[in-house]
């Protein structure tokens, strides 16, 4: 089955969100790439459209948050904690992202108590690995499973098993009109799975591409990639009905 996510980050209000909500169910219940189970569709809205996003997507297309507090409660003020998130309905959480590094000074030591927090309470971590400087695929696999041992290290040390989901988005590729080129992420991409079918507890685990990932990427990398995780290329709905459509060729050869 192939992966296709999307975070709205922070550029829809609430009524966009929902409207392209209701238009992505649209999608969702007539594509047969989601009706054949060829695709899993998932959405990460901003916290407050979150329980409007359940009501809506949830049970065709999961529901995820773009973050989470590494504790489970207390006096955390404006934290949201992964096990008021499971409590809702979200199935999955996005943690790591290179913009919380550099907005918000997140550590390696925040990403792994934050992805502990995640397995800890069922959740999915969406958790993004990337470097920051274009170089060769070896360097970039090094990079990233230098940061995948150390956001899994707190969980492994609490016995805490679980799939997580990879998402690959070289940072030098964020917000740029183009991805990665795609027979450096194929490469990369067969390094970090090597890496990730060979830790302990952690079967089911995929590996997702974001980056200024859009439409056309996936024929292009192929199998290389379990998915796509899309931000503002998928605004559009259309668009993520096009890459579905990719899904179904791909599928088909």
């Amino acid at each position: 089955m192939t992966v296709v996510g999307v975070s709205l980050k922070m550029y829809f209000g609430h009524a966009r969100t929902t409207a392209w909500c209701r238009a992505v169910r649209r999608i969702a219940d007539e594509h047969e790439a989601v009706t054949d189970g060829r695709a899993s569709l998932f959405v990460l809205p901003t916290f407050v459209s979150i329980p409007a996003a359940l009501e809506i997507l949830s049970p065709v297309v999961a529901v995820g948050a773009q973050d989470l507090a590494t504790r489970d409660s207390g006096a955390y003020t404006g934290e949201v904690s992964g096990a008021e998130l499971a409590e809702l309905g979200c199935t999955l959480a996005e943690v790591g992202h290179a913009e919380r590094k550099r907005l918000q000074g997140e550590t390696p030591e925040t990403v792994g108590a934050k992805t502990a927090a995640a397995l800890r309470n069922g959740l999915t971590p969406l958790l993004c690995v990337g470097e920051p400087e274009q170089g060769s695929p070896d360097a970039a696999v090094r990079a990233c499973v230098d940061q995948l041992e150390a956001a899994l290290r707190p969980a492994d040390e609490a016995g805490l098993g679980g799939a997580v989901t990879l998402a690959y988005e070289p940072e030098w590729a964020i917000g740029r009109r183009e991805p990665a080129p795609p027979s450096f992420v194929r490469d990369v991409a067969r390094g970090l799975r090597e890496h990730l079918d060979s830790l302990p507890g952690r079967a089911g685990s995929r590996i997702v591409y974001g980056g200024s990932a859009g439409p056309g990427l996936l024929t292009e990398l192929g199998s290389a990639v379990d998915g796509l995780f899309l931000g503002r290329f998928a605004h559009d709905p259309t668009a993520l009905r096009s890459i579905l459509d990719e899904v179904n060729k791909l599928w088909r050869t």
